[in-house]
């Protein structure tokens, strides 16, 4: 998608989506753990969109999409790709529409992922996310009417997830807190973008930084070199909900002049930080959604003494993974 054909959204479409998504998305908890602020010499502020319906914060930006099609466009249903949390979300606003989905995706996706699509409803068609097309493979649906739901690039996505960010600065505030910094799992940059937009007008001191995994560094390459710059083939990462070609068109042309910058963590520290979510604040997220927590100790960011927002974006783990992270020794 070009982005210079396509309006950029703002705030205000920011504040009418968290209008649209009264009643359906959760407001999820801001918490904060004693135990976090003393060992990382910080105040910790963890934004839980792992508490969101559907177990991630793509239940916003799908239903805020959905919710402004036409009654012809929900005859003829929605189609997406998604290596999991954005299938949930379409599947379950879908779901509230009474619409038929289908969702492209990856072979390699968590079961418990492709099980929660399969029980809100929704069909599934299985690709190679290293080899295949995503956008041939949903090519077909679109070209019999259906309409496509992208993740991540599309404004009415990214007014929806950026109600994650008009919370967090309400709830900072209401618990005192003025922030430093936001710390936001980042695949095609939607969630980064919308936030991004929501805190610049609500909390603008706040430096947003995007977290992604090593060796999936797009953003930070992209931001470095002022243009979108796709990764390097041949990685893997346990971190499956943020794994992206290159940043979206949209979120980037956000983000270039907003983000402070990006930071990249390792599959270690993303699994140590699931089993310090776990034990410090009593609650279940996947690698990708742990990023931001993990990024806290990146070489050169500087959080001593301010006050830093984490968000934790999604929670659908497999058991044998999380099994893996809670039991596990990692080296960060």
């Amino acid at each position: 998608m070009n982005s210079a054909d396509t309006a950029l959204p703002g705030i205000a479409d920011i504040r009418t989506a968290r209008a649209r998504l009264h009643g359906v998305a959760l407001e999820t908890p801001l918490l904060e753990s004693p135990t976090l602020n003393a060992r990382h010499g910080a105040r910790i502020l963890v934004k839980a969109e792992t508490l969101q319906r559907t177990g991630s914060f793509k239940l916003r930006g799908a239903y805020n999409r959905i919710a402004q099609l036409d009654q012809a466009q929900r005859a003829r249903g929605v189609v997406a790709f998604s290596s999991g949390n954005h299938a949930q979300g379409v599947a379950a606003a879908a779901k509230i529409f009474g619409m038929r989905a289908v969702i492209a995706m990856p072979a390699d996706t968590p079961a418990i992922k492709t099980g929660n699509v399969k029980a809100l409803g929704a069909e599934i068609v299985a690709f190679d996310r290293f080899r295949d097309d995503r956008m041939a493979m949903v090519r077909p649906f679109v070209d019999k009417g259906m309409v496509l739901v992208p993740p991540f690039d599309d404004p009415a996505i990214i007014a929806g997830q950026g109600t994650v960010g008009l919370e967090l600065a309400e709830q900072a505030k209401a618990a005192n807190a003025r922030l430093d910094m936001v710390l936001v799992p980042c695949g095609g940059g939607g969630l980064t973008a919308g936030i991004a937009l929501a805190l610049e007008a609500t909390a603008p001191q706040a430096r947003v930084w995007a977290v992604e995994p090593e060796n999936f560094d797009d953003w930070a390459s992209s931001l470095a070199a002022g243009e979108i710059v796709a990764n390097r083939p041949g990685h893997a990462s346990v971190c499956d909900a943020i794994l992206t070609a290159a940043p979206g068109a949209i979120p980037f042309a956000i983000n270039r002049g907003r983000l402070a910058g990006a930071l990249t963590v390792n599959d270690d520290a993303a699994l140590a930080a699931m089993r310090e979510v776990a034990e410090h604040l009593k609650l279940v997220v996947e690698p990708g959604g742990a990023v931001g927590l993990a990024a806290l100790a990146s070489p050169g960011l500087d959080i001593a003494g301010k006050t830093v927002a984490v968000v934790l974006s999604g929670g659908n783990v497999d058991p044998a993974l999380l099994a893996r992270a809670l039991g596990g020794t990692f080296d960060r």
